[in-house]
């Protein structure tokens, strides 16, 4: 027989399968910048897999932080099965392509979430995921940074070794002026 304090959830089953949808989708981004470590090291970009470890990792945080949240809030936090890693990569600039690709669909899911939030009135969710939203204008901000790299310095000659070597100086300032 089921606890108590587990039968009454503080977020609804709509909420929880939203929640438990984007541990899934965060796991997947944790499991492919891996890949994108991967292939990057295999191609001599040491920085760049460096900076796709820290997302791998980054990616994995969140997906632990909505986790640990489902289960505080009386739900069943669900471990998810990853498919559908791409582990080759045509060039370079498509890593960084698909990176943004990747974290624009992340903020969409959020955005998805806040609105089904919203409308049930679960403020406290809302409250939760505020951290999420702020972190990814950070994530976007730096993929587009990083794919800017590829128009400003280019590809040509040791245009590559330069967006690697740039790749790591990329930051946000979340002061706004």
């Amino acid at each position: 027989m089921k606890d108590l304090l587990r039968v009454k959830s503080l977020i609804s089953t709509e909420i929880e399968a939203l929640l438990n949808n984007q541990i899934k989708k965060e796991a997947h981004s944790c499991s492919q910048y891996l890949a994108m470590a991967s292939w990057c090291d295999q191609n001599g970009f040491d920085n760049s897999a460096d900076y796709f470890f820290t997302q791998s990792n980054e990616e994995r945080t969140h997906q632990l932080k909505l986790f640990k949240y489902v289960l505080d809030m009386g739900g069943q936090a669900m471990s998810p099965d990853i498919e559908n890693i791409k582990h080759e990569f045509n060039s370079f600039k498509e890593i960084f392509e698909q990176a943004l690709e990747m974290e624009i669909a992340i903020t969409q899911s959020f955005k998805k979430i806040f609105a089904a939030c919203y409308k049930e009135q679960d403020f406290v969710t809302v409250e939760f995921l505020n951290w999420f939203l702020k972190e990814q204008r950070e994530e976007e901000y730096k993929a587009r940074r990083a794919l800017e790299l590829f128009t400003i310095i280019g590809e040509e000659a040791t245009g590559l070794w330069e967006i690697d070597k740039v790749i790591p100086t990329i930051s946000y300032n979340n002061e706004q002026v």
